[in-house]
């Protein structure tokens, strides 16, 4: 990590550091070393962890911007060239985060915008998407060398107005498809259940359910407890308001008329909201500063506060590169068709189903059959996967591989990194939101008053949509195929 920080920082004291960095990357050795180790990924899925694994690495040394000991190295390492202030006071690194964060949104921004009307891997703009990680890698710590010569006027307007409004935007997305979840979930264990009559999918579903709501009901009784104490009138309304949401939304899923309009709605689905909505209700009140009103146990205590702080930011950190990586491949929560494999080319499927050559060999018998069972509709397009080229399955350093986009990708490119840019400027507005500038140990991320309402917010934001999803079958029946 130390090395990770190190490198776009030290080449901010002059251009010279910067060139002479480019150009011992650029070398023969170098570019062929990053060529082949980091090759193409023939997995959708490798594809996706990497970049949420870097959305992680960012987040975390954004994290680290805003200690007191950040700040010192990086004036250290520029030998005091950089005095980075926030009109006229010691800024503990609210410019440094917009900055890393700006400098990752833009890669993907640029990538975006390259990647558009990608529709398989044998799009030759595909490898962009799933290769040539060592070359990126390099752009993007390039592009947070290049945010240190941007004034730090430009980033007080971003950080207040457009990285705002974007991280608005990523945490509604995520309450969308918390609620996608949710009934995705029950509906796929009650196909399971009807298909094949199974007691495990059963228990399953029920076993779920029940523990979901139990953990809700836990989580509700130790706010009241430990949080809700005399005087402590913002948790108190939250914790009920929560409770009494939460015994709304399930009644409405179990109601006759929404039944009868969606029978598959239920308690599997109100169970996951709860429990989701439980959880920010929670993290709100844990994580509010507490004001001398003894509202906060957690704070109370130092070594429970260190730890909590550390092991907070990490998991929130984490969560946020999950909640991208699963919101910008879900797209039949934004209208698009996820997983979808594209139409066979008229000159791959030919113009009938029916084998009318010899074959010349048993790899063209077997490749015929497929597409002709393709065709008839016997089989799924991604059969046609299966068949590959041994040529195209093999990887530069001659290890196999399996390429699941050849006949489809598996998620939209574009918008996949359009999310990734709502990412950061959502990582960005919850690390700079009320910094407290007289803190000297480990920041906390989201122990601020702001934090906490957008959490307490975005819990009945996301009770609301949930209901609307139960109440709109029946208002609008024709829109819906239930």
């Amino acid at each position: 990590m130390g090395a990770l920080l190190s490198l776009p920082l030290l080449a901010v004291p002059s251009m010279g550091t910067l060139v002479s960095f480019g150009a011992s990357c650029c070398g023969a050795t170098a570019c062929s070393a990053l060529c082949t180790q980091c090759g193409v990924f023939k997995s959708s899925m490798a594809t996706r962890i990497a970049y949420a694994f870097i959305l992680l690495i960012n987040s975390i040394l954004s994290w680290l911007m805003l200690t007191p000991w950040a700040l010192k190295k990086l004036e250290h390492l520029t030998l005091d060239y950089m005095n980075i202030t926030c009109q006229g006071k010691q800024c503990y690194g609210y410019v440094a985060v917009q900055r890393v964060n700006f400098a990752l949104g833009l890669f993907h921004l640029i990538l975006a915008i390259l990647l558009t009307g990608v529709k398989s891997s044998k799009d030759g703009r595909a490898s962009v998407q799933n290769g040539y990680w060592g070359p990126k890698v390099i752009i993007w710590l390039a592009f947070v060398v290049m945010t240190f010569f941007i004034p730090e006027t430009f980033f007080q307007v971003w950080g207040g107005y457009f990285a705002l409004i974007g991280a608005m935007l990523f945490v509604l997305l995520g309450l969308i498809l918390l609620v996608d979840l949710a009934h995705t979930w029950a509906e796929f264990c009650l196909d399971k259940i009807e298909s094949y009559d199974s007691r495990g999918w059963r228990f399953l579903l029920i076993g779920s359910t029940l523990g979901m709501y139990t953990a809700s009901f836990a989580m509700i009784i130790i706010m009241y407890i430990f949080f809700a104490n005399n005087g402590c009138s913002m948790n108190q309304a939250a914790i009920t308001i929560n409770l009494l949401v939460l015994l709304i939304v399930s009644a409405i899923s179990v109601h006759p008329t929404v039944q009868e309009y969606n029978p598959q709605a239920g308690l599997a689905q109100s169970a996951m909201v709860a429990v989701y909505c439980s959880y920010l209700t929670m993290s709100a009140v844990s994580m509010e500063p507490d004001d001398d009103q003894h509202c906060n146990p957690l704070i109370r205590a130092q070594g429970t506060r260190t730890a909590s702080i550390v092991i907070g930011a990490i998991f929130t950190m984490a969560t946020i590169a999950y909640t991208t990586t699963r919101a910008a491949t879900q797209g039949i929560a934004l209208g698009s068709n996820s997983n979808a494999y594209s139409k066979l080319p008229d000159d791959e499927a030919g113009e009938h189903s029916l084998i009318d050559q010899q074959p010349n060999s048993r790899r063209e018998m077997r490749a015929e059959a497929l597409r002709a069972a393709v065709e008839a509709g016997s089989l799924p397009a991604n059969a046609l996967d299966d068949d590959d080229d041994d040529d195209d399955d093999e990887l530069e350093n001659g290890k196999r591989g399996k390429d699941d986009e050849r006949g489809g990708t598996q998620y939209n490119y574009a918008l996949f990194h359009i999310i990734f840019l709502l990412a950061t400027t959502w990582v960005a507005t919850l690390l700079t939101q009320n910094i407290d500038y007289e803190a000297t140990g480990v920041a906390a991320v989201g122990r601020t008053y702001w934090a906490s309402w957008v959490k307490i917010v975005s819990a009945w934001v996301c009770y609301g949509i949930y209901s609307w999803s139960l109440v709109a079958p029946v208002l609008m029946p024709g829109r819906f195929g239930y």
